[in-house]
């Protein structure tokens, strides 16, 4: 596979796109839409295909749940395309703009970022998402999924390919790394002269590998343990609704609920219904000593923690549990154990609220709500490309905006400096 040629051709598939109307950019999507809906069958046979040897290979449940299509989501997957041609196009936008002494108007203008090199794991609908919002944006992007996605993704790239074709745009706006080997990966993180910017969408192996070899920036997201503190003002039977949809609602979600922190004042009441509710959801709960003891005889899967859980991702149906003296000592477990994705305060106590909410390091910070709610969809993002956990240029789900920069304009009648 020549990646190099790829890289040539993305970036000459950026520079078209840069100055493509946003009429035209909507149209290749609603063609793409269609596309997804008329292929169904074929994405559908090649997605089986992928979830078989999935199986065969003995992939974790969380993984296999992560890497399903079925009619109903992928129809989903094309609403969700066609909610991006809703959205206003952030390009040519400007942000703001003023009027120098020296009489020229000054303003900042958003623009594509240029090639996006976007490395993912066992998540099909990311190819359609990355694709949408990189054309809307006015992007071109290389994607490499992960091997268990082979089938599926190269069903989807035929449609993206196709729509645009139909579309009149390039068809190298979108294209797609088919080979597992991992000496491609390095490649790319360091075809600085073509693609302007990575985003990994995996666990914190691949993140690691990006930052250490990449010679282009990379955003970081999509990892994070998910806390939620649960203080002793807090309304105990509605918190329970809240604990329970944030663990158990899609549990392979990143967004999902990892650690569970408990006011030490309110656990010997609210232990026990934790554990009669995570009883019929088939959640194991791990925790530490003081929690341990108060749920032993209670919860049906229970153990005690061990060295490593409190940092662990579940991606599955299990829950760490551990008592806190207050929202201080929360604060405090949470900025040891990498609190940088989603996390969530219950509790019907201002103070409490506000100092959790200016304490917290994460990108997505919550007040009696569940931590589900990190999605681009759910902010009215439309499809998101990541949910990036850093701190500059982008933090939380990166939608449209993000996908941008800006240029100064400057605008003047023939002004020379002085």
């Amino acid at each position: 596979m020549d990646l190099l040629g790829m890289g040539q051709a993305a970036q000459q598939a950026a520079f078209e796109l840069a100055t493509v109307s946003t009429a035209q950019k909507n149209r290749a999507l609603a063609i793409m839409a269609d596309e997804l809906e008329a292929n169904a069958a074929v994405i559908l046979a090649a997605n089986a295909t992928d979830l078989a040897a999935a199986k065969d290979a003995g992939i974790p449940e969380a993984m296999l749940d992560r890497l399903m299509l079925n009619e109903a989501r992928l129809a989903g997957i094309a609403n969700d395309v066609r909610n991006v041609i809703a959205l206003p196009d952030p390009v040519g936008e400007e942000i703001d703009g003023r009027v120098l002494e020296n009489g020229m108007k000054l303003t900042r203008r958003r623009v594509p970022l240029g090639v996006v090199g976007v490395i993912y794991e066992a998540r099909p609908n990311v190819t359609i998402d990355i694709a949408a919002l990189c054309l809307k944006t006015g992007n071109a992007s290389i994607l490499r999924g992960g091997k268990e996605t082979f089938h599926s993704n190269m069903a989807l790239v035929n449609v993206i390919q196709t729509a645009m074709e139909k579309a009149n745009l390039p068809m190298a706006s979108v294209q797609y790394i088919s080979k597992p080997d991992r000496e491609l990966v390095s490649q790319l993180l360091t075809m600085d002269q073509y693609v302007d910017m990575i985003i990994p969408r995996g666990g914190a192996g691949l993140h690691k590998m990006c930052k250490e070899n990449a010679t282009i920036p990379v955003i970081i997201g999509g990892f994070g343990i998910s806390h939620i503190y649960l203080d002793q003002s807090a309304d105990l039977t509605r918190a329970l609704d809240v604990i329970d949809n944030s663990k158990v609602q899609r549990p392979s979600a990143c967004n999902a609920l990892d650690t569970l922190l408990v006011h030490e004042a309110v656990a010997e009441t609210f232990l026990p219904q934790l554990a009669e509710r995570m009883n019929t959801q088939g959640v194991t709960l791990v925790a530490e000593p003081d929690a341990f003891a108060l749920l032993d005889g209670k919860a049906a899967n229970l153990r005690k923690v061990a060295e490593g859980d409190f940092d662990t991702e579940w991606l599955s149906l299990t829950l760490g549990v551990k008592l806190v003296s207050g929202v201080e000592q929360a604060v405090a477990h949470m900025r040891k154990h990498n609190a940088s994705h989603s996390d969530a305060v219950l509790t019907n106590d201002l103070f409490v609220a506000e100092r959790f909410v200016n304490a917290a390091g994460s990108a997505a910070v919550y007040v009696n709500a569940s931590t589900r709610f990190t999605d681009g969809a759910q902010f009215g993002l439309g499809a998101e490309v990541a949910v990036s956990t850093q701190k500059l240029h982008a933090r939380g789900p990166m939608g449209l905006t993000e996908l941008t920069s800006y240029k100064w304009v400057g605008q003047a009648d023939y002004l020379i400096r002085s």
